[in-house]
C-alpha cells in the first residue's frame, strides 16, 4: 500500500477519499506516513477505538498473523484479544477475529495476547484472561489462556488454561491468579527453544517493592512439536529475581546474541533504557544497568515507555526510543492524566551492532526519527504517542515495523537499507 498525503477532516463530516483508500472517520492515520494499513477504527467512539500491543509474526507458509488488544479504551470492561491475517505480505488484511473477550461476564475481559508459530506450523496465541478472584482494578490479573490454529488462523481451537507457577509476590489467596503482563514476541534461545519475556507485579505484598515488576520468562520446551495446550511443557525463569531494577523497571525485551547469550532491554521511569545480559538462556541475569550508545558513552534516553529491541536477519539490531528523558511533556493532559503520553510521541530508532568483547555487547548509532504524531492527538483518549508496543517482520526482502499510532490506528512502515545507510555505529 502506497503512502498517502494527510488531509485534515472534521469528526462527523464527510471526507473525500482517493480511489482505493481504506475507510476511516479521520485522515489522521496518514500522519506517520505508513506503507501498510492493518486496521482503522470506523468511528471516533466505539468498541474498537483502542488498539494496543500489536504483534505480527510470519507463519510457516509465509503468511502474516497479527494479534492485538482491542476495546473502547485501554483496560475497558469490553477489552478483547483479536487477530487478523494477511496472505499477501501485509498489503491487505482480514477483518479482526476475536480470540477471547468478555463473553462470559462483564469483567471476564481478555488482554495482551502473544503469538507463537511452532515448528509444526500450528499457531498458538497466549493471553491474559480475567476471571473470578481477580483484582478488577488491574488489566493484568488473570490466568494464562491459549488457543491454536492449524489452518493459518482461519479457525481456532477452544480456549484452554496454561497453569502458571506461583511466586512469593503473587496474591496471598491461592485462588487469585498472578498480576502479570508482557508485550513482546517470543524469541528462540541458544538451543532453539521458544522463550517469552514478561513482568510479574507485586500483588499487595508489603515486603516487596510496589513500583516495579519482577522480570520473568517462560520457556515453551516442546511447542515445536505442536502439542495440545494441556501437553505443553513449560519452564519458568529466572532462578532468582533480576537484580538492580530501578523505579519503573519492567516490560523486558530480549534478543539473542551471536555468541548464544541473551541481551535484554527494559523500560524504566528514570529517563533511560536499561539492559542486562544472560549467559545461560535466561536462568540468571547480570544486574541491570543503563543502556549506552557504547561502553562509557551517553545513556539511551527514553521516558516511561517500552523500548522495543529487534534482532535483524543480517545480524544487526534496531533499538527503539523516544529520545527524551521524560521531561518533554507539553500540551493538554490526556484523559487519564498521564503526561508520558506526550513524551512518547516521537518514534526513533538506533542501529545496533554486536561487540563481542564489550561490557555492553550491542553498541548503537545516534537515534534517527522514524515516525511522529506531530503532537496531534487522536482517539477517545486523546493520545499522541506513536509506535508503542510494536513488532517487526522480515519477509520477501522487506523489513516492516508494525506499530499502533496513538493506540488507535494499526499501521506498518518499511525500514529500508537506504533509510539505515547513514546510521553509523561506533567502532569496537
Amino acid at each position: 500500500m502506497g503512502r498517502y498525503s494527510l488531509r485534515h477532516g472534521t469528526i462527523g463530516a464527510p471526507i473525500e477519499r482517493e480511489p482505493g483508500e481504506p475507510p476511516c472517520y479521520t485522515d489522521e492515520w496518514k500522519r506517520s506516513n505508513p506503507d501498510y494499513v492493518v486496521y482503522l477504527p470506523q468511528e471516533f467512539i466505539g468498541r474498537d477505538t483502542d488498539n494496543v500491543h500489536f504483534l505480527v509474526v510470519t507463519t510457516t507458509k509465509g503468511n502474516l498473523i497479527g494479534t492485538w488488544c482491542q476495546g473502547t479504551y485501554e483496560a475497558a470492561d469490553n477489552s478483547c484479544v483479536v487477530m487478523a491475517r494477511s496472505e499477501d505480505g501485509g498489503e491487505t488484511w482480514s477483518a479482526p477475529y476475536e480470540i477471547d473477550g468478555p463473553n462470559e461476564a462483564r469483567y471476564h475481559c481478555a488482554f495482551y495476547g502473544f503469538p507463537i508459530v511452532s515448528g509444526s506450523g500450528r499457531i498458538y496465541v497466549f493471553y491474559i484472561k480475567r476471571q473470578e478472584h481477580c483484582d478488577l482494578k488491574s488489566n493484568s490479573h488473570g490466568v494464562m489462556r491459549c488457543r491454536y490454529s492449524d489452518d493459518e488462523g482461519v479457525t481456532w481451537s477452544e480456549p484452554e488454561v496454561i497453569p502458571m507457577n506461583r511466586r512469593p509476590w503473587d496474591p496471598p489467596d491461592p485462588k487469585a491468579p498472578p498480576n502479570w503482563i508482557g508485550w513482546v514476541n517470543a524469541i528462540r534461545d541458544s538451543k532453539g527453544r521458544w522463550l517469552w519475556a514478561f513482568g510479574r507485579w507485586n500483588a499487595h505484598r508489603d515486603e516487596y517493592p510496589k513500583d516495579r515488576a519482577f522480570l520473568e520468562f517462560v520457556r515453551f520446551d516442546n511447542i515445536d512439536e505442536g502439542p495440545d495446550p494441556a501437553d505443553i511443557e513449560v519452564t519458568w525463569l529466572p532462578d532468582e529475581p533480576v537484580a538492580g531494577l530501578p523505579k519503573g523497571g519492567m516490560e523486558p525485551c530480549p534478543v539473542p546474541l551471536p555468541d548464544g547469550r541473551l541481551f535484554m532491554a527494559l523500560r524504566t521511569s528514570v529517563g533511560s533504557v536499561y539492559y542486562s545480559v544472560s549467559e545461560d538462556d535466561g536462568a540468571t541475569w547480570r544486574p541491570v544497568e543503563p543502556m549506552r550508545y557504547r561502553d562509557g558513552g551517553e545513556r539511551v534516553l527514553n521516558p516511561s515507555s517500552p523500548p522495543p529491541l529487534f534482532a535483524l536477519e543480517d545480524g544487526r539490531f534496531l533499538q527503539q526510543s523516544h529520545n527524551n528523558d521524560g521531561s518533554a511533556s507539553t500540551g493538554p493532559q490526556p484523559m487519564w492524566g498521564r503526561p508520558y503520553s506526550f513524551n512518547r510521541r516521537s518514534m526513533f530508532f538506533l542501529l545496533g551492532e554486536y561487540r563481542p568483547n564489550a561490557r555492553q555487547p550491542i553498541w548503537f548509532s545516534q537515534p534517527k526519527l522514524f515516525a511522529d504524531s506531530d503532537g496531534v492527538s487522536a482517539g477517545v483518549q486523546n493520545r499522541t504517542e506513536t509506535g508503542t508496543y510494536d513488532s517487526l517482520t522480515e519477509l520477501d526482502g522487506k523489513r516492516i515495523i508494525w506499530y499502533p499510532d496513538r493506540k488507535h490506528f494499526l499501521l506498518g512502515r518499511e525500514v529500508t537499507d537506504e533509510w539505515l545507510s547513514d546510521m553509523e555505529v561506533p567502532a569496537g
